[in-house]
């Protein structure tokens, strides 16, 4: 059948889900067990159009959370960001007709959110205002009806660039590069070599927080400047010295290298582990214990620390 379009009959059930069945071979004996000889998984693939008039990213994570709660789905998303003009909305209905699925938007245009629902069901397509769940609680226990605010996208703007700047920062003073500018960072990350200190810094950033960090060795003390911060918040980042072993040889295997050096000798780096912590204690820096943390989890509890910082200080 065409796919469906204006002026044109539109099927009952246009959004296109197709199912693949996949044959999996049963291992038990099945004289000792007995089963069906055959399991039949359905694996289901539907097409996700995810239109906002930003940069997308909340409306992303939604879509994902949301295709997570369920298995054997293979969702393909159709991803369009900065929908902000009829003539482009337009556009993004002809994909939407050809490639029929569920749209999920987060529009503040009520014109050009009216048209895109208009179109929507002239074509027969689910469609759902991805915060409007949300809002409508807010509502309700504020007492106050949404509003689209003229300045609201010039902030929201400004947020995306300042996110832009904090990730050019932090890659630009990575393992103890441009110390002197530290004072204009909000964080600053110590530790020893492969405490993950580059892959949080970088997820801070992407959270809009401006990070450096700077690997601390016994041989090589940091720069003063370490210790007369006044704007940053310095942390230090610690993990065992069994998990920190493992990393450090894995590396050294990736890079084809000798796995036994004197950087995975057990004795030096306990000592460097010890060096840090002593650092960390006679500064009355908060440690974060990446041993059985994940990046993200580790950046939580960071800008956790952050955030009661700037309420403490008022």
């Amino acid at each position: 059948m065409e796919s469906p379009g204006c002026g044109r009959p539109v099927d009952k059930n246009p959004v296109n889900v197709e199912r693949k069945r996949t044959v999996i071979s049963s291992a038990p004996d099945p004289l000792l067990y007995p089963q069906p000889a055959h399991k039949t998984v359905i694996m289901s693939r539907i097409h996700l159009h995810l239109l906002s008039d930003s940069t997308g990213e909340t409306l992303e994570n939604i879509a994902k959370a949301a295709i997570g709660l369920f298995e054997n789905v293979e969702a393909i998303r159709h991803f369009w960001p900065m929908v902000r003009s009829e003539v482009h909305l337009d556009r993004i209905m002809e994909e939407i007709a050809a490639n029929p699925g569920l749209v999920l938007f987060t529009l503040t245009n009520h014109p050009l959110r009216r048209r895109l629902e208009a179109r929507c069901r002239a074509l027969g397509l689910p469609h759902v205002a991805a915060l409007d769940g949300v809002a409508d609680a807010l509502s309700n226990i504020l007492g106050q009806e949404t509003r689209t605010r003229p300045g609201r996208k010039h902030i929201l703007d400004e947020a995306y660039f300042a996110r832009i700047e904090a990730i050019q920062f932090t890659i630009a003073h990575d393992d103890g590069v441009g110390h002197e500018n530290w004072e204009e960072a909000d964080i600053v990350l110590a530790g020893v070599s492969r405490a993950s200190k580059t892959p949080t810094s970088i997820y801070l950033a992407n959270r809009g927080y401006k990070t450096a960090n700077i690997p601390l060795v016994p041989q090589s003390p940091p720069p003063r400047t370490l210790f007369t911060l006044k704007h940053p918040m310095v942390v230090g980042l610690t993990v065992s010295s069994e998990r920190l072993i493992q990393i450090r040889r894995n590396r050294l295997l990736s890079l084809n290298q000798a796995p036994e050096t004197s950087y995975v000798d057990s004795d030096k780096v306990q000592e460097e582990l010890a060096f840090a912590r002593r650092m960390f204690a006679d500064n009355g820096w908060p440690v974060i214990d990446m041993t059985r943390r994940s990046i993200e989890e580790a950046a939580a509890a960071i800008i956790n620390l952050f955030n009661d910082r700037v309420l403490a200080e008022g």
